[in-house]
């Protein structure tokens, strides 16, 4: 299996779709090699079958260009960030050997979300220990440079923005391709966005925080180290 330069790591099959697919379209374009891996596989969502959402996912990682995408066995709902599923997450990281990992903002809703943030977080740390054994074929030892934070739902000042502009319509054909989960139907009505309202609501946010920067749509992260700059001169985005 080839190595990737980017993967997001997501509790749910759609959430990346949702919080950076847009980004890992304007990576592709790049000529980086993206990929996903969700922590569960869907056997617990209010709609549809954790076999729809795996045959979704598939259709959904197609449009979105990924070289790679996989699930992990993690029960749906209830997410835990324990050593067993840190070692789960760091012996496919010691496969795909990524430079930049995507995870999900560490505050939110749902406490798959929030808990997945910490526990890849601390994945990534345990992927780089020499001593420590994963389950499966044993791989180097390997630590991703760079861990961010999708903040598209998290009520935070984004650390910078990606410009999606050329890929919106995309992004959301590859959240569309969940059809269990955003068709028009009657169970879970309370929970989910109306399937007339989705493309509104999509490119609202994305609107927003390109204006933002500038842009016409665009996705946000957070990351918690400083940041470091050669030449102020080129600091992108005007001030006034």
């Amino acid at each position: 299996m080839q190595t990737i330069d980017i993967l997001a790591i997501a509790a749910h099959r759609d959430d990346v779709e949702q919080t950076c697919g847009g980004t890992l379209l304007a990576m592709n374009s790049r000529g980086w090699r993206t990929g996903i891996l969700d922590l569960t596989q869907g056997e617990s969502g209010t709609r549809g079958t954790a076999a729809d959402r795996a045959a979704e996912a598939a259709a959904a990682a197609h449009i979105l260009n990924v070289a790679h995408r996989e699930a992990l066995d993690l029960p749906d709902g209830n997410v835990q960030n324990t050593y067993e599923n840190r070692l789960k997450i760091a012996a496919v990281l010691r496969r795909l050997r990524p430079r930049v990992v995507i995870l999900p903002y560490w505050q939110g809703r749902h406490p798959d979300h929030y808990t997945s943030a910490t526990l890849g977080y601390e994945a990534c740390f345990v992927s780089g220990l020499a001593k420590v054994e994963t389950p499966g074929e044993q791989k180097p030892p390997h630590r991703p440079y760079k861990i961010l934070y999708a903040s598209l739902y998290a009520d935070v000042r984004p650390t910078f923005v990606v410009d999606i502009s050329p890929y919106v319509e995309q992004r959301l054909q590859s959240l569309l391709a969940y059809r269990s989960q955003y068709a028009a139907q009657p169970e879970g009505g309370k929970l989910f966005v109306p399937e007339e309202e989705i493309r509104e609501r999509t490119l609202a946010e994305a609107r927003h925080y390109g204006l933002l920067a500038g842009v016409r749509y665009a996705e946000p992260f957070v990351q918690k180290e400083v940041g470091l700059v050669e030449d102020i001169t080129l600091l992108p985005v005007q001030s006034i």
